[in-house]
């Protein structure tokens, strides 16, 4: 009997493992979940951004995420303010911005399919020569999908999400309607959102009456766009614009 009684205990001992066997079970279980429920989260979240991108390509946004953190942090020191921000169709914004923007932010925006490598490269090594972020080689798509969607934070998370945000809207919008929304939601001035609301903030004109001259100074000021008051002028800002304004000529636009 005794002989029996040890042979079971030895059985049970043998088909249930070592004592810190079972611990470590349910620890790699929970870990698993865990695991699994983050990501169905972040395919859930991907699959948002792509019906949002979706709906974008046929109709226009009433603000965008980038509006609405501007707008949060201004009010926090005048509660009644607001955004200036107007649509307009693509028809109704002067050629000369068009070529303008392209040739001061892109100029091979009709050539890539969202990035521009040789750019990332270029503002990559530039970086590295000056120890510090002084150039982000980000495309006009790269930075319609920033506007969008997400904060200007430079996080490596935020980073890889704008890539597959970029690669979204190349997917499911042509260059004409890409440009159309980046000229309509990017800043132009604090609180200024959009050609039309820019155009007529510094020149008392609508979008579609925009000279080739003023039209490079707008694109000047689109990667520090609140330091430019209506009038306002610095000698980097006539250097820059007058280098775009050469550079228009050879810029196509759709």
């Amino acid at each position: 009997m005794l002989a029996k009684k040890r042979s079971r205990r030895f059985t049970r001992n043998a088909g249930n493992g070592s004592p810190s066997a079972a611990p470590l079970t349910l620890l790699w279980r929970f870990t698993w979940r865990i695991v699994l429920l983050f990501l169905i989260a972040v395919t859930l979240l991907q699959l948002w951004f792509f019906a949002c991108v979706w709906y974008w390509s046929v109709y226009n946004p009433g603000s965008t995420a980038f509006m609405r953190m501007r707008l949060e942090r201004v009010r926090e020191e005048q509660p009644h303010i607001g955004i200036r921000y107007t649509w307009v169709p693509y028809k109704r914004i002067s050629a000369h911005l068009k070529r303008a923007v392209v040739a001061a932010e892109d100029a091979k925006f009709f050539e890539h399919d969202g990035f521009d490598w040789d750019g990332i490269r270029k503002a990559y090594e530039k970086n590295i020569r000056e120890g510090e972020v002084v150039a982000g080689g980000s495309t006009i798509t790269q930075q319609l999908a920033k506007n969008l969607f997400l904060s200007a934070d430079r996080a490596w998370w935020r980073k890889a999400q704008e890539a597959a945000i970029t690669v979204m809207i190349e997917l499911l919008m042509d260059k004409r309607r890409i440009l159309e929304l980046y000229l309509n939601v990017i800043e132009w001035g604090d609180s200024v959102f959009g050609a039309e609301a820019a155009a007529r903030y510094h020149y008392g004109v609508s979008a579609a009456e925009l000279g080739p001259a003023q039209a490079a100074r707008l694109a000047a000021m689109v990667p520090t766009p609140r330091r430019y008051t209506p009038g306002k002028h610095t000698a980097y800002l006539d250097r820059r614009a007058a280098t775009i304004l050469a550079r228009m000529n050879a810029v196509r636009v759709p």
